[in-house]
């Protein structure tokens, strides 16, 4: 083989290995809404287990501010769920009333009143296929209402 052809091919391995590695990447967009009636517009996500990462679009479709109105979007276990959202409420406005720093939060967004949106991306390295997933809104008093589940698998 002349070394023309060996350099040709190793140029075409470098590139088939960039583009195998590029295609095996994927993001996946999911887009979720909340109101001023403490509902969000959908009760279950499903994330395809090829899906590398999510990226999550919060959007407030009411009118009240933050301040009266917030919505954010966390995501835990089930299992962690409950105590997390009663610990967003201590945590304040000012940390998105999320604990800060806190291993069983997965992904969250900011605060967000009407008219406002937010976007966020995570890996779903950080979740289980078949594993149980909760979302809610932990502004103070939402979370009972504004919940829902996340598959992923």
């Amino acid at each position: 083989m002349t070394k023309s052809k060996l350099l040709s091919l190793v140029a075409l391995a470098g590139a088939l290995s960039a583009f195998s590695t590029f295609g095996s990447a994927k993001t996946c967009s999911v887009e979720i809404s909340g109101n001023d009636q403490m509902q969000f517009d959908k009760k279950e996500i499903a994330i395809a287990a090829d899906c590398t990462e999510v990226e999550l679009t919060l959007k407030h479709t009411g009118k009240l501010p933050v301040t009266a109105m917030g919505h954010n979007w966390v995501l835990t276990t089930t299992a962690d769920f409950q105590p997390v959202a009663t610990a967003g409420a201590s945590a304040g406005a000012g940390n998105q009333y999320v604990p800060k720093d806190d291993a069983r939060v997965i992904a969250f967004t900011k605060l967000v009143g009407g008219g406002e949106s937010t976007s966020i991306k995570f890996p779903t390295s950080k979740l289980k296929a078949g594993g149980d997933y909760t979302f809610f809104c932990s502004f103070p008093g939402h979370w009972s209402l504004m919940k829902g589940k996340l598959t992923f698998g």
